[in-house]
C-alpha cells in the first residue's frame, strides 16, 4: 500500500459507514447507537484509482484516561500517529459540536495532512451544518454521503491534494488478500486418495479467539503479539467487532481474530449485541483453528460448552485456553479436574488439547500456540486409502459390525474424502441400519490409530453401487 488513512471524529458521525464504503465490504458494525466502534480496525481500501490502507477508529470523546472512553481515545490517538493522512469526519445533519473543535486541535497538533469530511450531506438542512464545519479551521469541508456513496470523486481529489500525487500514486504492492470472513472454507477435497500430502507451513493460519464476555480474549491477544493492539479493561463486553490482527510466530504467518463475548441466546436482547455475536459466529465459520477462552475460576459454564459444540459442528479445529490461571490457588488439583471434565463433557473430540494460561502474566502462551499448531497439523492430516483399509481389516477381524434384523452388516472399504476437518467415506451394506454406537467406535479407533486427537472427524456411510441396477431398468 502506498499510504495509510485514519478516519476519526466524534461518535455517530458515520466513520464505520465510510470505512465500509472504502473497503467495499460491510466489515465494521454499523448502528444508530453512538459509540459502536471501540477497537481500531485496519483493512485494504480503494477509492477509484487510489489504493491505500484505512483505519476505522472509535469516536473521539473527552474522558479521563482510566475510563473506557479514555482508553478508546488512546486507541484513536495511536491510529493518528500510525496514519499518513487523517479524514476528520463531522456530521452535516446535526452541525458542529464542541467536541469537534477540541478534537480538531488534537489533529492539528499531530502535524498530519488532514481532509475535513462533512458526512450525511444528503440530509435535509445539511447545508447549514456543512458551512459550520469551516469553524474547525481544517480547510474546506468535502460534502459526502458515506451511506449512499455520494461525493466520492470530490473526496478522491481532496486526498490527492492533501498527500501529494507522488505519494498517492506510488508503486502499489501486490493486492492484499481478501478479508478471511469473506472466504468460504468448506474443507479441501483430495484429488488423489492414495497420496499423503505434506503439511504446508508456508500458508498463513487463521485463528479465531472466542468465549464468554470478560474471559480475557483481547488481553490474551495483546499478550501474544506483545502490543496494546486491542482495547481491554475490567468491563464485560468491551469488544464488539471481530477485529483481525496479523502476526508472526516462530516464522509462521498468523491472522488472529478477536471476537465479541458470547452470552446465552436468551440474554441477548439488544440489536447491537446480536450483530456482534453474528460477527463472531462468522469468524468461527471461516477460521481454521478456534481458541475457546475459559475463565479458569468459573470454567465449563453451559455457554462455554455450547460454544465448543458449535465449533465442533462447524468442523473447525478446537483448543481450550483456561485463562486467569494466576488466580488459581491449587493449580495441580485444579488442572487434573479440568482435564477430567474436558474429556467427560466433550467426548466428541477425544484428546482435545487444553492449556492453562495467564494473559496478564504471559504464562503458558507458548504452550498454547504449540497446541494450536499441533491441532492445525492434525486438522490437515491425510491418510492414504491403503493404510486405512489395512486398519479396517484389523478392526473387522477384532470387532465386526453387529447383525440388524437377523442380517449382518458388511463393510466393504474406507477412504478419506477430504481434510480440514478429516472426512471419511465408509462403503457398507444398509447404511441406514448401521448403529451409531458402532460408527462412534470406528471414529474413536481411527482417531487413536492414526493420531488424530482433538479435531472433529466426519464419517459418511454409503451403500456400494449395485452393478445389476441398470439391467433391471432395461427389463422394465
Amino acid at each position: 500500500m502506498s499510504f495509510k488513512v485514519a478516519i476519526i471524529g466524534r461518535p455517530n458521525v458515520g466513520k464505520s459507514t465510510l470505512f465500509n464504503r472504502l473497503v467495499g465490504k460491510k466489515l465494521a458494525l454499523v448502528d444508530d447507537t453512538p459509540g459502536v466502534t471501540r477497537d481500531r480496525r485496519v483493512h485494504a481500501a480503494k477509492l477509484y484509482d487510489l489504493n491505500f490502507e484505512v483505519i476505522d477508529t472509535a469516536g473521539f470523546e473527552t474522558a479521563a484516561a482510566a475510563t473506557l472512553q479514555g482508553r478508546m481515545r488512546a486507541q484513536t490517538e495511536l491510529a493518528i500517529n500510525e496514519a499518513d493522512l487523517v479524514l476528520f469526519v463531522v456530521d452535516s445533519k446535526s452541525g458542529l459540536m464542541p467536541d469537534d473543535k477540541a478534537f480538531a486541535d488534537v489533529v492539528r497538533r499531530s502535524g498530519k495532512p488532514v481532509v475535513l469530511v462533512a458526512n450525511k450531506a444528503e440530509a435535509r438542512g445539511a447545508q447549514g451544518g456543512m458551512l459550520e464545519a469551516w469553524e474547525v479551521g481544517l480547510g474546506e469541508p468535502i460534502p459526502i454521503s458515506a451511506e449512499h456513496g455520494q461525493g466520492m470523486p470530490d473526496l478522491r481529489e481532496a486526498i490527492i491534494e492533501a498527500i501529494g500525487e507522488e505519494r498517492a500514486f506510488g508503486e502499489d504492492e501486490e493486492e492484499a488478500e481478501d478479508h478471511p470472513l469473506t472466504e468460504v472454507l468448506v474443507g479441501e477435497d483430495i484429488a488423489d486418495p492414495d497420496v499423503e500430502l505434506a503439511y504446508d507451513e508456508t500458508k498463513p493460519m487463521r485463528i479465531a479467539v472466542v468465549g464468554r464476555p470478560n474471559a480475557g480474549k483481547s488481553t490474551m491477544i495483546n499478550a501474544l503479539i506483545d502490543e496494546e493492539r486491542l482495547l481491554t479493561g475490567p468491563e464485560a463486553g468491551i469488544t464488539r467487532d471481530s477485529i483481525s490482527v496479523d502476526w508472526e510466530w516462530r516464522g509462521r504467518l498468523i491472522r488472529l481474530f478477536d471476537t465479541a463475548g458470547m452470552r446465552r441466546k436468551a440474554k441477548v436482547q439488544e440489536k447491537l449485541e446480536k450483530l456482534s455475536v453474528a460477527d463472531g459466529l462468522r469468524a468461527i465459520r471461516f477460521a481454521e483453528i478456534v481458541i475457546v477462552v475459559f475463565d479458569a475460576t468459573i470454567p465449563f459454564e453451559k455457554q462455554d460448552l455450547q460454544i465448543a459444540d458449535l465449533i465442533i459442528r462447524e468442523g473447525r479445529g478446537l483448543v481450550l485456553a483456561f485463562n486467569k490461571w494466576d488466580l488459581i490457588e491449587n493449580p495441580q488439583a485444579t488442572l487434573a479436574d479440568l482435564h477430567e471434565k474436558t474429556a467427560r463433557l466433550l467426548p466428541q473430540v477425544r484428546g482435545l488439547l487444553a492449556v492453562p494460561v495467564s494473559a496478564e502474566t504471559g504464562r503458558g502462551l507458548d504452550k498454547l500456540m504449540d497446541a494450536v499448531l499441533k491441532t492445525h497439523q492434525v486438522w490437515n492430516r491425510r491418510v492414504s486409502t491403503g493404510r486405512l483399509n489395512r486398519w479396517l481389516e484389523r478392526i473387522l477381524g477384532h470387532h465386526p459390525p453387529p447383525a440388524v434384523a437377523g442380517r449382518r452388516l458388511k463393510i466393504k472399504y474406507i477412504t478419506q474424502a477430504k481434510t480440514r476437518p478429516p472426512g471419511f467415506v465408509l462403503s457398507c451394506t444398509r447404511p441406514e441400519a448401521m448403529p451409531q454406537s458402532y460408527v462412534r467406535y470406528l471414529v474413536n479407533s481411527l482417531r487413536e490409530s492414526f493420531d488424530m486427537p482433538g479435531v472433529p472427524i466426519r464419517m459418511v456411510l454409503r451403500a456400494p453401487d449395485n452393478p445389476f441396477a441398470g439391467r433391471a431398468k432395461k427389463r422394465t
